[in-house]
């Protein structure tokens, strides 16, 4: 299984990628992060993410949840600009479930659909602690 490290590198093997982050979507930090940013600054853009994440989280219309409260609200965000696409994948967790993984694609090289999937595989995977 994974840590955040492997993760990461993992998510920059996909094509288009151009950088990858694990955030905590309560605090807004970045708990890893690699490859380039947008903006060129990885604090800020998981400050941002974490932003979005927490408007989707925490409205009933986005955030259909499950009944325990165990799990991320949200199981995946999709933003799309005219060059790059941005996919911000919930993490379930055994404590909290307050991370996600942002995925930074270029739009001309990467596979939105492809990179969900193994965005979603390598989030089951991932090995936090």
């Amino acid at each position: 299984m994974p840590g955040i490290d492997e993760c990461l590198l993992e998510a920059m093997r996909l094509p288009g990628a151009r950088g990858a982050a694990l955030v905590d979507w309560t605090s807004g930090l970045a708990l890893g992060t690699v490859g380039d940013s947008p903006g060129g600054d990885h604090e800020t853009t998981a400050a941002e993410a974490a932003e979005l994440a927490r408007l989707a989280a925490e409205h009933g219309a986005f955030a259909a949840g499950d009944a325990d409260g165990l799990h991320p609200p949200v199981e995946d965000l999709i933003i799309s600009n005219r060059d790059s696409y941005h996919l911000l994948r919930f993490v379930d967790t055994s404590f909290d479930s307050t991370v996600l993984l942002h995925l930074w694609l270029a739009r001309e090289d990467g596979n939105l659909a492809l990179a969900r999937i193994r965005l979603g595989e390598m989030a089951a995977g991932l090995v936090l602690g």
